[in-house]
């Protein structure tokens, strides 16, 4: 027997950073929104475990040790309830790595709910988000989808209504970015001002509950707080930008903390478009398009 689930990408069409806390993490309005890339993780008995194998693009940069976020969850899982976490989880992986898109957050929501399948534990809906909130702030949202607010480092969601479908283009770098090297940057950058409390945009919430495009696109200028540490670290992350608005995108961003690109289009058919003009313009190592909001992990 084996469980396989599918558990989306994400792209944060609001990151809003506070000052850095006491334990080091920051107060977030982190706006997620699901997107229709995916990895799939199927986990199968094993005599030990966990046992952690990955293919698929970038497959070479995942950890398969206890250190990956799938093991965690299986292990935090069968801590709880008082088994062993003998298991063989096998992420296909196309969700971008080390690129802003919570591929190792999806790996871990998805391994904590084939885990929780196959070994038929029946842990509520509230016990699997609070494993997915030990395990990293962007767990729990991978594991609900669709879209929601993030408040305290992310991990505490209230779901939002979306009224339509967003087409977006996603470019890849040639390099990846550490999540906590940019936070540092943010913090670096910061220094001798006022950091305000993070808000969520009003505008931003209410284009999404429309699905007006247009809306949507004006409240994501500046969205993302931590754009400007990124762009600090990866001065190049510029030159894709100005390439996807030169394309015609609606709106550009830095996907969370990076180094991955985000281009808004009016529907399918444009972004199609702006995507040929990325990968034409040398500015990025690969480029997918998706649309969103898509469900969060589930079992397939």
């Amino acid at each position: 027997m084996s469980v396989t689930v599918r558990v989306p990408a994400k792209v944060n069409v609001q990151l809003a950073v506070g000052a850095a806390r006491p334990d080091g993490f920051h107060d977030l309005a982190n706006v997620f929104l699901a997107v229709g890339l995916y990895d799939e993780v199927t986990a199968t008995p094993s005599a030990d475990g966990p046992r952690i194998t990955c293919a698929g693009p970038d497959a070479g940069q995942v950890p398969l040790d206890r250190t990956n976020l799938a093991a965690r969850a299986a292990l935090a899982l069968a801590e709880r309830y008082g088994r062993d976490a003998d298991v063989h989880l096998h992420i296909a992986k196309d969700i971008p790595v080390a690129g802003g898109m919570a591929g190792g957050s999806a790996d871990g929501a998805g391994a904590l709910l084939a885990c929780d399948a196959l070994w038929g534990t029946g842990a509520s809906r509230e016990e699997l988000l609070d494993i997915c909130a030990e395990l990293g702030s962007d767990v729990p949202f991978s594991l609900v989808g669709g879209a929601a607010l993030g408040t305290g480092r992310g991990e505490k969601l209230t779901e939002l209504e979306v009224g339509g479908t967003f087409h977006w283009v996603f470019a890849m770098a040639s390099r990846g970015l550490s999540t906590p090297a940019v936070f540092r940057e943010f913090d670096r950058l910061g220094e001798g001002r006022e950091i305000p409390g993070p808000v969520a945009s009003q505008e931003l919430l209410d284009a999404l509950a429309k699905g007006d495009v247009d809306a949507l696109a004006a409240a994501v200028s500046d969205s993302n707080d931590l754009q400007p540490a990124a762009l600090s670290l990866f001065p190049e992350l510029a030159d894709t930008l100005a390439a996807g608005r030169a394309a015609g995108a609606l709106a550009t961003l830095v996907s969370g903390s990076g180094p991955t690109t985000a281009f808004l289009a009016r529907d399918a058919e444009a972004a199609e478009g702006i995507a040929g003009a990325l990968r034409a313009s040398g500015t990025c190592r690969t480029v997918r398009t998706a649309a969103g909001p898509v469900p969060g992990a589930t079992v397939v």
